[in-house]
């Protein structure tokens, strides 16, 4: 079993944050299988550029879980494992949410320290 939604995360995170580790790329890879290159969220996820395609993709690749956890069986035996996975994946859902939160806080704050700052020290011209 994969946790494929968190594996395409990871792979998108290093897009957006710029690391460049091919061993760990290969290993999440590795992890997605044929979902890497299957078309829908989940390889979208995995090749997103931006924070807000990190966010919109994660949404839909969840939606999509949800989708199918929600097909499976009370009988079927991974069902407990994808439950798990569910809260694994909320978790992860709410820490992105709270980062591009902080992101956008800090985004205005220098705004206003720019402002502070040419409150005490008019620009010149």
């Amino acid at each position: 079993m994969a946790c494929h939604e968190v594996a395409a995360l990871r792979l998108g995170l290093m897009n957006v944050l710029g690391i460049v580790d091919e061993a760990e790329r290969q290993h999440e890879l590795a992890e997605l299988g044929n979902a890497a290159e299957a078309p829908g969220p989940v390889r979208a996820l995995a090749q997103a550029r931006d924070f807000a395609e990190l966010g919109r993709f994660y949404d839909a690749a969840l939606a999509e879980l949800s989708s199918k956890v929600s097909r499976m069986s009370a009988g079927d035996p991974k069902l407990a494992y994808y439950r798990s996975l569910m809260i694994l994946t909320k978790k992860v859902e709410l820490d992105l949410a709270n980062q591009r939160e902080m992101l956008a806080r800090m985004y205005r704050d220098l705004e206003e320290l720019h402002d502070f700052v040419h409150e005490i020290f008019p620009a010149q011209d």
